[in-house]
């Protein structure tokens, strides 16, 4: 997901094309913090992950943009043993909006913002093979506030310039 906007990074100079609208992190942070040898005591796939006895599913927090598509970080979420079955069950169901939320909690620390880790959500199924959607639960957390009001193009332009691979 992207926008074909030329933009100038505002800590590198660099011009580049195209804006990313999406970020995602490929597995939970207790997982990426194990080290190689300890992993067997775990599995984990495209959307789903246990280690340790825990439980994580992976699922989008969206955040509309003014004027523009939704911005999306992709992340994990910790969940119950019974919620990371449901979630298993109905992973090839077509229809599955109609699923009442399960309570999660965030399992990777996005580090644009005070620390994610451990933020209680509220992880709402979609149809058809889409990942769910995360509501951030912690009214006053800045993310929480992004997700509820939307952001601006230029806090676009802010998060890529920190996050953005400028070697690509």
């Amino acid at each position: 997901m992207h926008l074909d906007i030329t933009w100038t990074c505002p800590c590198c100079g660099q011009k580049f094309f195209r804006l990313p609208l999406a970020y995602a992190f490929s597995e939970p942070d207790v997982w990426r913090a194990a080290p190689p040898e300890q992993r067997s005591r775990g599995v984990i796939g495209s959307d789903s992950c246990s280690f340790d006895g825990r439980h994580f599913i992976r699922g989008r927090i969206v955040i509309p943009v003014a004027d523009t598509s939704d911005f999306v970080w992709g992340t994990w979420a910790e969940v119950s043993k019974e919620s990371f079955a449901r979630f298993g069950s109905l992973w090839d169901a077509k229809i599955r909006e109609h699923e009442p939320p399960m309570p999660g909690i965030l399992a990777n620390d996005i580090q644009l913002y005070p620390t994610t880790l451990g933020l209680t959500c509220s992880i709402r199924m979609q149809n058809d093979g889409r990942r769910p959607h995360f509501t951030i639960e912690a009214q006053d957390h800045p993310l929480a506030q992004e997700q509820r009001s939307g952001i601006t193009l230029e806090r676009v332009t802010e998060i890529a310039s920190k996050v953005y691979d400028h070697r690509k």
